[in-house]
């Protein structure tokens, strides 16, 4: 098989991980670029990127002298890049042997993606493909964009379970005949707001239960953590989404409970925000104009709380969609 795709790391501070990355992506047969888009680091990002490639003629290093953020960074990259499939790599992770040629064998996709398979940062080596379940592909599913908007829901008890999480292949085709690209806006959810502007484009959004991407991950943060910002640009961005032209009834009342489900999220980060900087009786203050924002937030505070209490048993590995 030809080599086809494009590999984009978008990264910031990334020294520690982003030389497991680069390797992963090397060892595809199929990769035909990596670009690395350092993002204004203030450690040794690029250098360890170079050292991990080891001269590999595929790789480059983009270096920023500002941060423009991972949206950004991604159109940097694209635009830079010729391969006509594209494929977004975050710092953290890497990939597992076999990825894209699992993929590629599939046709009729505007993206496709596959399963991931989180792990614990504490974890130092790489997830052996036989720690895995069997590479058996099985069917392929559709996904439409009804059902990808639900499948952003958060989940109670389950942590980095949205279907944003997918790191599919991409068709450049696709993306330059709509005139599509990531939002350099967005910091947060800038994933999740692209394929619902492709899927309402008409994409077909392919999924394999193969597993074939791992990410890292840290200790679970609490919704305060998100900046108020940032979650606010992707609720602006969510309620853009129900303006886009053709939308069907389904995927209407799905992006619309997805932009309430955001919002209850803002509305919480905003309300700690002020509670730190104005102190308990200003966060009440806001909490209640108008009313009805108090239940969210009073929903979202007694859930924090809990986790706070109850801590996620840490599991050596789990994916994001049901394996055999």
């Amino acid at each position: 098989m030809s080599a086809t795709v494009c590999v984009i790391i978008p990264a910031h501070n990334a020294a520690a991980t982003i030389g497991d990355s680069v390797r992963s992506a090397l060892a595809q047969p199929e990769l035909a670029e990596l670009l690395v888009v350092d993002d204004a680091s203030t450690d040794d990002t690029s250098e360890c990127a170079r050292a991990a490639a080891g001269g590999d003629a595929r790789l480059t290093v983009l270096r920023q002298n500002s941060n423009i953020g991972p949206a950004a960074a991604r159109n940097l990259a694209i635009a830079a890049s010729r391969a006509p499939i594209l494929a977004i790599l975050d710092a953290d992770d890497y990939l597992l042997p076999g990825r894209f040629a699992a993929l590629l064998a599939q046709s009729d996709w505007d993206m496709i993606a596959d399963n991931i398979v989180f792990v614990p940062e504490s974890r130092a080596d790489l997830i052996a493909p036989d720690e895995l379940p069997s590479a058996s592909d099985g069917p392929l599913s559709g996904l439409g964009l009804a059902e990808f908007a639900i499948g952003n829901l958060p989940r109670r008890g389950v942590s980095r379970g949205e279907l944003g999480f997918l790191k599919p292949l991409i068709s450049r085709t696709f993306i330059e005949k709509y005139a599509l690209g990531y939002d350099p806006a967005l910091r947060l959810g800038e994933d999740f707001d692209l394929y619902v502007r492709m899927l309402a484009a008409g994409a077909r959004f392919k999924v394999s239960a193969r597993v074939g991407y791992a990410a890292r991950v840290r200790a679970n943060s609490l919704s305060g953590q998100h900046r108020t910002h940032d979650l606010g640009g992707f609720l602006a961005a969510a309620r853009a989404h129900l303006a886009l032209p053709g939308l069907e009834p389904q995927a209407r009342s799905a992006l619309e409970t997805h932009a309430r489900s955001l919002r209850n999220r803002y509305l919480l980060s905003a309300f700690l925000e002020r509670k730190r900087a104005d102190g308990f009786g200003a966060a009440i203050q806001f909490a209640l104009a108008p009313p009805q924002n108090f239940m969210p937030i009073a929903r979202g505070v007694l859930r924090d709380k809990i986790r706070v209490v109850i801590k996620p048993k840490v599991v050596e590995r789990r994916y994001l969609l049901p394996v055999g």
